[in-house]
């Protein structure tokens, strides 16, 4: 652990008092938020994870092929995630996120076009960058810019129209589509254009690209995931709460004044339950009730989608890029563990010869079928394609994580199905990036899904606690359409 972690002073508590139980169940983001914020509240939480590390589909581990620590998958963070900067904030790791303001887009030709803000108001605080982006000629611009202006007055009503059917009755070429809406969408919702409801496409670009400079900067996590959201754990367990790994939950009994849940064969008494496993666990854990069976059905409805990382270990360095957009093949993003992991742990110091690189398909339902080497091999193909030094390189190490249910997929009038923290029995609360959040499957959404259900669970004991913060104001002229 970072000798730069360390943890907020905690208020001494009545040794005599006896506290409200909660036991959370799931360690991901959602449960870890919850938890820690109804810590802080006072209430006495267990937390059960089945792994044993932390952060759910945002952790790392050992992997053992390679002996190497690795992220699950790369994740990335915008500066208008209020809720989850708050918990980093919480758990004193935020300066563990590495900032940027410049993305480039990059084309197998080596082409090069880069977004970064002026010192124009929002919404145009992009735009001399954007008349400078090679990557794309004056008809697409125009397109764009015809498209962002409807954007700006408003998220538009959700309907049964996908976002793809949206921009092309909004007059955008294939080329716009390909090489700016698909690269930034596809990374932000995980699903293909034609499968994302307008309302969240045209929320990522209004909350990133049009309110203000601060709201489209890009932070990448410095230190892996596990050990960023491990001190959640500490944070919980300094509050006298209680952290159990590998603790597999396998069914649930709802009393009168109490909840017993068995992990591992073992009983565990609570007042409440949390409920923050991924919607496909969670329904196994419902009572055997009418009730039940018509939530099972309604989260029933959600689909989920795959993401796929791709680890190169090469025995020198292959670009001096940190991070780039990559345009127009399979792989969509590359990242530089090396340099984004290093860059902010050892300020100044030299890096090694070699160089680790992470490529990310968002969406990767053709990965699904093939096999690792296939992938392996088709990477770095196209890999070298983008950054031909690659060529001389060797190998050293390779990796393929599929996480084939990454996400949920952000569907048109998929909001039917996500259910409120509050369940038809009262001591059973929800709670995860799947909930009615009004955001999608995100880091950010995790979060404010736990503390939502930490303000609910709190509410239900007579508790005003408030835990969710605003969303970033809009700046600029943006201010005029809020």
């Amino acid at each position: 652990m970072s000798a730069t972690l360390t943890a907020p002073k905690v208020k001494a508590k009545n040794p005599t008092e006896k506290r409200t139980r909660v036991a959370v169940v799931g360690g991901g983001l959602a449960g870890l938020a919850a938890g820690c914020a109804l810590a802080d509240a006072g209430f006495a939480v267990r937390l059960l994870e089945r792994k044993p590390f932390l952060g759910g589909r945002a952790s790392s581990y050992q992997h053992p092929a390679t002996g190497e620590v690795v992220d699950n998958c790369q994740h990335v963070l915008l500066g208008c995630c209020t809720n989850l900067l708050d918990f980093y904030k919480r758990l004193g790791v935020e300066d563990q996120i590495r900032w940027f303001e410049q993305l480039t887009f990059l084309l197998p030709d080596g082409k090069a076009g880069t977004i970064q803000p002026s010192g124009l108001p929002a919404p145009l605080h992009a735009a001399p960058a954007f008349l400078k982006f090679s990557v794309l000629n004056l008809s697409d611009k125009l397109a764009i810019a015809r498209a962002m202006l409807a954007l700006m007055r408003g998220l538009p009503k959700e309907t049964e129209e996908n976002f793809l059917s949206w921009l092309k009755r909004h007059g955008q070429t294939e080329q716009a589509i390909s090489r700016f809406w698909a690269p930034v969408l596809i990374s932000a919702l995980n699903d293909d254009l034609d499968q994302v409801s307008v309302r969240y496409a045209a929320m990522v670009f209004r909350d990133s690209f049009l309110k203000s400079a601060e709201a489209g900067r890009m932070g990448v996590p410095a230190a892996p995931l596990s050990e960023i959201y491990g001190r959640a754990g500490e944070y919980i367990e300094a509050r006298g709460g209680e952290v159990m790994l590998r603790a597999s939950v396998d069914s649930l009994s709802v009393h009168d004044s109490a909840v017993t849940l068995r992990a591992n064969g073992a009983e565990v008494a609570a007042d409440y339950v949390v409920l923050a496993a991924p919607f496909y666990e969670t329904v196994k854990l419902l009572p055997q009730s009418a009730d039940a069976e018509a939530l099972r059905s309604q989260i029933g409805e959600l689909k989920t989608v795959p993401i796929t990382g791709i680890h190169f270990w090469f025995d020198r360095e292959v670009t001096p890029m940190e991070h780039a957009v990559l345009l127009d093949r399979t792989i969509q993003w590359m990242f530089q563990k090396s340099k984004l992991l290093r860059g902010k742990r050892d300020e100044g110091a030299p890096l090694a010869a070699g160089s680790h690189i992470e490529l990310v398909v968002s969406s990767s339902k053709s990965l699904l079928a093939m096999g690792r080497n296939e992938i392996l091999d088709l990477a770095l193909k196209e890999f070298i394609e983008f950054f031909p030094a690659a060529k001389d390189a060797r190998v050293l190490k390779s990796a393929v994580i599929k996480e084939v249910h990454a996400t949920f997929s952000p569907a048109p009038q998929s909001d039917r199905y996500r259910p409120i923290p509050i369940t038809p029995w009262p001591r059973i609360f929800l709670s995860g990036d799947w909930t009615a959040t009004g955001w999608p499957a995100t880091m950010e959404g995790a979060v404010r899904a736990g503390y939502a259900t930490a303000e609910a669970l709190a509410f239900a004991t007579g508790d005003q606690q408030k835990f969710l913060v605003p969303d970033l104001a809009a700046r600029g002229l943006m201010k005029l359409f809020g």
